[in-house]
């Protein structure tokens, strides 16, 4: 099952030195965000990933001499869409779609 609120190793693009700090870049289809190794690949929230705003992210790269913009553009074949099985125009949901049980 995917964690759509959590940050994953496939979603960091790289390593960087915060002021003495080890942090990860990370990117998800709203921008960039830095997050700690010790929420990657965690089954929980990310709190970096929710509780920062973008915007203060992308200053604090420009300030590290890292261009958000480009980086999101090299990186953004890294985002995950969201998943849905279409068929036609609807979308299924998976738990309805379970609980119908196989019909031929």
């Amino acid at each position: 099952m995917e964690n759509r609120y959590g940050t994953s190793s496939d979603m960091v693009i790289k390593e960087i030195d915060d002021s003495g700090v080890s942090k990860m870049i990370a990117i998800d289809r709203n921008g960039l965000y830095l997050t700690t190794r010790d929420q990657v690949d965690r089954r929980l929230a990310d709190v970096n990933r929710y509780g920062v705003s973008r915007a203060l992210t992308n200053q604090r790269l420009t300030e590290l001499g890292i261009d958000p913009r480009q980086l999101f553009e090299e990186n953004k074949h890294l985002i995950k869409s969201e998943i849905s099985d279409k068929t036609g125009d609807k979308i299924l949901n998976p738990i309805k779609a379970s609980k119908r049980g196989a019909r031929g």
